[in-house]
Order: C-alpha cells, then sequence, then structure tokens
C-alpha cells in the first residue's frame, strides 16, 4: 500500500505542477500532508517536516547566502565581461547563444555544486536571452542537463556517495566513466545546437554593428543600451528568410516594450559598479570556489563569510548594504521558501517508509533473468529513480541492493556503481534537487514548462551516457 501511495503521491504532484493547477510550492506542501494523513500517520506529519526541514536547512542556509554573494558580484561587475564575451562568440545569433549556454554552464559546473552554476549561467546568459525574445526554458533546459552530466564529477556528490555505499574507491569508478561521460557531454552540446538552430529558425539571426533598417509600416527602433564595446549599436530587423530576424513578430505590444528593455547586467553607468575592485572581487570568488572544491569548510559557511566580506568591501556604507540585500530578497525567499517547502515532501516521503517500499518493489519487480545484466538494470533504473528520490536515498537504499542481486550473478559492484551515475543528467531537473529552484527562479521559468521541456532531453543524454558506457565496456 504504502509503494502505491508514494508513486501516486509524486505523479499527483507532477501532474498539479506541469498542468499549473497548484503552485509548486503549495503542491510540495499540501500533497505530501494530504497523502501522510491518507496513510493513517498524520499525528506523525510534524515530525516528519522537522526531520526534512532539518536535513535541508544547511541547503537553504547556503541557497540564501550564495544567492545573496552572487548578486552582488553582478551588481558590481564582476561579470559583465563574460556577457560581453559571450555576446562577442554568439554574436546575436540564437544558436551560437544556446551553444554557449551548455559550454558555460559545463565550464562553471566543474565547481561541482549546481546552485553555483546555475545563478552564474543565468546571470550571464539571462539578458541575452530576455532581450533577444529567446525561449527561456531552453536556456534553462540546457543548463541543467549540462550540469547533470558534470555532476559525476567525484565531489559533485554521486561518485562519492556510490563509492561509500559500495565501499569502493571513489577514482575507481569515475575515471573509466569519463569517456561515456563526455560523450554525454558532447551529446549536451549537440543537443544545443539542434535547439540553437530551431531557435534561430523561429527567430531569424540578429546581427549587431549595423545600422536599423526601417520598413515604413514598421518604426521600432530596437538598441542594446549600454553594452560596453558593442554599447549603443543597433539592431537590424530584416526577414528571417535573409538571415536577419523580424524584432516586431508579436505587433504593436512588442515594439512599444523594446525601448525600455535593456541588458541590465551590463548597463556600465549603474551605481553599484565597483571597477576599483574587480580584481578583488574576481580574487575573492576564486578563492570561495577554491576552498569549496577543497572542503576547507562547509559550503553555507563558506558563502555566509563571503557575502558578508562581499557586502562589507564593496558597500561600506550600512544603507547601501541595506539596499543591496533589499534589491535580492525576493530570490532568496522564493527560492529558500521552495527548499523548505520541498523539506515537507522528502520528509513524508521518508518517515513514512514510501521510498523505502518503492526501491523494495521496483529491486523486486526485476526478473531473475536479468541477473547477468544487473549493471544495465541499474542504469535504467537510475533514470527514474534519481528522479522520483534524493541521491541519498538511492545510493543509500536502493545501489547496495541492486550490487548484492548482481554479485550473485557475477556484475562486478564498480559496474554498479558506474551504471547507477547514469541517471544524474535528469536528476538535476528533479523537484527534489533544490538548485533546480534556484534556477527556474532566476530565469523567471515556471517549474511546470522547465520539467515538460526538459525531462524528454535529459532522459535522452542519459540514455547516451549509458550506451556509451556499454560501448566502452566500463558498465
Amino acid at each position: 500500500m504504502l509503494t502505491i501511495l508514494g508513486f501516486a503521491m509524486i505523479a499527483t504532484f507532477l501532474v498539479l505542477i506541469m498542468t499549473k493547477k497548484m503552485s509548486p510550492i503549495a503542491a510540495l506542501v499540501l500533497i505530501p500532508a494530504l497523502f501522510c494523513v491518507a496513510v493513517g500517520q498524520g499525528a506523525k506529519l510534524g515530525d516528519y517536516v522537522i526531520d526534512g526541514v532539518g536535513n535541508l536547512a544547511p541547503t537553504a542556509a547556503m541557497l540564501m547566502f550564495a544567492i545573496v554573494y552572487f548578486g552582488v558580484m553582478i551588481d558590481v561587475g564582476l561579470f559583465d565581461p563574460i556577457v560581453r564575451g559571450i555576446l562577442r562568440f554568439c554574436k546575436a545569433d540564437p544558436m551560437r547563444i544556446v551553444v554557449g549556454t551548455a559550454v558555460l554552464a559545463a565550464i562553471v559546473s566543474l565547481d561541482g555544486d549546481g546552485s553555483t552554476t546555475f545563478m552564474i549561467t543565468v546571470s550571464a546568459m539571462y539578458p541575452l536571452y530576455q532581450r533577444l525574445k529567446m525561449s527561456l526554458v531552453v536556456m534553462t533546459g540546457v543548463a541543467a542537463t549540462a550540469n547533470g552530466v558534470m555532476n559525476t564529477l567525484p565531489w559533485g556528490g554521486p561518485t562519492a556517495r556510490a563509492a561509500t555505499a559500495l565501499k569502493l574507491d571513489a577514482s575507481e569508478i569515475f575515471i573509466p566513466m569519463i569517456p561515456a561521460l563526455a560523450v554525454g557531454l558532447l551529446a549536451v552540446f549537440l543537443l544545443s545546437y539542434v535547439l540553437g538552430l530551431r531557435e534561430r529558425k523561429r527567430l531569424g539571426m540578429l546581427t549587431l554593428d549595423e545600422a536599423l533598417v526601417r520598413e515604413p509600416e514598421q518604426e521600432t527602433v530596437l538598441a542594446v543600451a549600454g553594452t560596453g564595446a558593442v554599447g549603443g549599436d543597433r539592431l537590424r530587423k530584416g526577414s528571417a528568410a535573409s538571415g536577419s530576424a523580424d524584432l516586431t513578430q508579436d505587433g504593436d505590444e512588442e515594439g512599444k516594450d523594446g525601448d525600455e528593455e535593456e541588458f541590465k547586467g551590463l548597463d556600465p553607468n549603474r551605481s553599484t559598479l565597483r571597477p576599483k575592485l574587480y580584481w578583488f572581487n574576481a580574487g575573492l570568488t576564486v578563492a570561495l570556489l577554491t576552498a569549496m572544491i577543497m572542503e576547507l569548510m562547509p559550503i553555507p559557511v563558506l558563502f555566509l563569510l563571503g557575502a558578508a566580506l562581499a557586502l562589507t568591501v564593496n558597500f561600506p556604507h550600512m544603507p547601501d548594504q541595506r539596499a543591496r540585500i533589499a534589491a535580492h530578497a525576493d530570490n532568496v525567499l522564493n527560492v529558500s521558501g521552495m527548499v523548505f517547502a520541498a523539506a515537507v515532501f522528502t520528509g513524508v516521503l521518508t518517515g513514512t517508509g514510501m521510498v523505502e517500499n518503492m526501491a523494495d518493489w521496483v529491486v523486486g519487480a526485476v526478473p531473475d533473468a536479468m541477473g547477468p545484466h544487473m549493471a544495465i538494470v541499474t542504469g535504467l533504473l537510475s533514470l527514474p529513480l534519481t528522479y522520483f528520490m534524493s541521491n541519498d536515498g538511492f545510493y543509500f537504499g536502493v545501489v547496495p541492493v541492486l550490487a548484492e542481486a548482481g554479485a550473485a550473478h557475477g556484475v562486478s559492484p564498480l559496474e554498479i556503481a558506474r551504471a547507477s551515475l547514469a541517471g544524474q543528467a535528469l536528476h538535476m531537473s528533479s523537484p527534489l534537487v533544490p538548485a533546480v529552484y534556484v534556477l527556474v527562479g532566476m530565469a523567471k521559468v515556471e517549474f511546470g514548462d522547465h520539467t515538460r521541456f526538459t525531462v524528454k532531453w535529459a532522459v535522452l543524454t542519459s540514455l547516451v551516457v549509458l550506451g556509451a558506457g556499454i560501448l566502452f565496456g566500463t558498465i
């Protein structure tokens, strides 16, 4: 019964948020509360929620101070050169912009933290997507999938969990998987190229550094304001067939809004810029990320110290500090609120025993004839299970059981561990991953829209990783 109710709770949640019948925060709180009562454990709801909040509190604290830290870095202009560099590479071509998103997300993912990756990627790319009227779910989908593949780095979490659960060396798991993961990353770049071509076909191709060509019936003037080296240059409007973009495809409404839009992140005249402190801020950020990778302190503590130092040095006057905190309060509240709401969901799922029963049912449903192929089975199961469960639940609860079943048929625990990494591209868009709420929150994308768009591409990428692992003989 718990197994059925567990799957029913997850399905209900997904359906409600994807059809936009409920907001994610409301669904994360109310749906598990109702199902907790349905299984006859309503009296223990408070305990389950407190346990869930306790487990996710460090994550919420990290996100709160990380948002403040990176928000300040954006305010003072740390990422302006990155945006300008990407703009020069992209040349206002939607295809290049989507590919640039994937490359940037993959590079920043080297720090092993999804939230940091999404904050930097969205901060750099959002102005481009917004200004060129590109699909924001393309940005979130590509970024999440690229980060999912890179999340398999030994310091990213899943590999370390698999190694701990099966008492293996993390390098023995990860190093042989590098070729398969490289193929998965290439698949993400190819996906971004295809999605970029689709965006180019939809919008046309924009060209910078040329005068605006006006048509008699369309007097829209769209300028890219404050873009540094390309500041003040105009966008030329032409037909999509000729390789230019029709910037007024939505009619008069877009024309009216065009003059009001700017690359806010690149406005060279904003009062928060601190050019004299650029290298201090860059050094502080590098030191912070290095400390994270070396695990010198817990990540929440590092971001707390970093945010306090960044505010004090860049904005020594109290009114300015309060203004910066207030400017990012919406993001902090939305993201931390989502994390604590997710704590209700995970608390009930774990506390009632639903997760354990679901895992046992899935493992028990595997036919004995599949025993010699348990590594492949593990890879396939990693897709839905890491989406519907936390990494802790999957790697510490399910993977050891799968490894025991595989060992009875001569399958090495190393193969099981490597195969268990295949589903990470999909896992990073799971509603149980706090970082995804940073992504959709900063990109101003509905979680349901992100899910509908991303899941199919993330599943495909995970299958590519699994297939490449089988082909290379590591799984």
